[in-house]
């Protein structure tokens, strides 16, 4: 009887010990499950918020004052003074010059570049204004994304490969045909047939189209597949609301970026071309004045160097702004650390920097308005015609008598020195 009540005891005293144990193992269980849940969501939220991944949940850029109502007024103003001003000098270029040089027909085709941007203008206007309200499968938003995007950046690149090639090839031709007290190191590098090949307009033609398909061949694939695949992806993973301008799009993915390194690595490597082509100038024009030869070639020298640095000040306050700031931006979106969207109110970090980004490429699409008058001033025969074609010009009723005129007084130029050759700078309008 005693051992029945001793047995009875033990069995009331490990009760509780078995009931803790069974709470002890189901406290463990739960806390692995939550500790797996939470572990998970840690992974997923590291995945989306690495440094360089632009999209993050719930964060939109948010448009100001710039975007809305700065950015698409200028660009209505690009496409005003762009379509007549390019068309003009199109048209002058083809119908009212009746002798071609290698130089009309390299500003020809950047002014069929300038004309594309200038009717794509109206479409990035109303891409800032209504960019935040578009869906992104829309067919507005499609079109900027598919057709306006990459003609922009083929015209602004076809601009700086033109530019640079009109600097080089003049230089070029200007350290063959003038005399210095010695021979420039130019000359001796270059093989005298490349410095035929330039005043012929076949060469003219065959640069221009490699400019074309280097611009066209480089940019297009590149964008229609980052708008196809990374931008389409990445609003899918990441969640966000369906808008076309966001910052998927605006900050681009790793193929944007790898694609915008190498034109700014591009764009610094012509630039600096253009500057060695002025400092060599400078140098040849203080060696040429050492030489008793060159009395009458001063003045081809110093047009030679005024359109060098002509072509110099439009590179640098046109391009260079957009593309130093352009380094910076590539670096700012890929070292950034994504918040939580209560730190900003919803409002992407980047969207100060984005707006300063694209109005600095507005900047380099402005170009487009003033190359004509940069053809006033690089192109002689161009400036005749134009004042001739504007009725400006009441005394030459005909365009021919100036094509003489100008011709003319370089032929006695270049009797004056001698050797025959500054004829093919004049008619290349320098």
């Amino acid at each position: 009887m005693f051992s029945g009540l001793t047995k009875s005891r033990n069995l009331r005293a490990q009760l509780p010990i078995a009931a803790a144990n069974r709470e002890r193992v189901c406290c463990c269980f739960l806390d692995d499950l939550i500790r797996a849940a939470v572990t998970a969501q840690m992974e997923h939220m590291l995945h989306n918020f690495t440094p360089g991944n632009a999209s993050s949940p719930d964060l939109t850029l948010c448009p100001s004052n710039a975007t809305l109502f700065f950015l698409p007024a200028t660009y209505m103003l690009l496409f005003l003074t762009a379509l007549p001003g390019n068309a003009l000098s199109l048209w002058v270029f083809l119908r009212c010059i009746s002798t071609i040089s290698s130089t009309h027909i390299y500003l020809s085709h950047l002014s069929i570049s300038n004309l594309l941007l200038s009717f794509t203008s109206p479409f990035l206007a109303a891409y800032y204004v209504w960019g935040s309200v578009w869906n992104l499968k829309s067919a507005l938003c499609q079109l900027v994304l598919h057709g306006i995007t990459p003609v922009l950046h083929i015209n602004i690149y076809i601009s700086l490969m033109i530019l640079t090639w009109v600097a080089l090839s003049r230089f070029a031709v200007l350290i063959q045909h003038t005399h210095a007290s010695r021979p420039s190191t130019c000359t001796t590098l270059l093989p005298h047939a490349f410095f035929i090949q330039l005043s012929k307009e076949s060469f003219a033609n065959r640069v221009c189209a490699v400019v074309w398909l280097l611009a066209v061949g480089g940019i297009v694939p590149v964008t229609v597949y980052y708008s196809v695949n990374e931008a389409m992806s990445s609003q899918t993973d990441a969640g966000h609301g369906e808008v076309c301008y966001n910052p998927v799009v605006e900050i681009g993915g790793s193929l944007s970026r790898m694609l915008s390194v190498a034109m700014i690595t591009m764009f610094f490597v012509f630039y600096l071309l253009v500057l060695l082509s002025y400092m060599t100038v400078l140098r040849h024009i203080r060696r040429s004045r050492r030489s008793t030869n060159v009395s009458t070639s001063h003045s081809l020298l110093g047009r030679v160097l005024r359109n060098i640095v002509l072509i110099q000040i439009v590179l640098s306050v046109c391009l260079l702004p957009y593309h130093i700031f352009k380094a910076i931006f590539i670096s700012l979106a890929y070292h950034q650390h994504q918040p939580t969207p209560r730190e900003y109110d919803d409002c992407h970090p980047l969207s100060t920097i984005v707006e300063l980004k694209n109005c600095l490429l507005l900047l380099a699409a402005l170009r487009g308005s003033t190359d004509p008058v940069m053809y006033f001033i690089l192109d002689k025969t161009f400036r005749h015609q134009t004042i001739r074609l504007l009725g400006c010009n009441q005394s030459n009723s005909g365009g021919r008598p100036v094509l003489l005129s100008v011709t003319g007084s370089a032929s006695q130029k270049a009797g004056h020195v001698g050797d025959g050759h500054t004829e093919n700078l004049s008619q290349d309008g320098v």
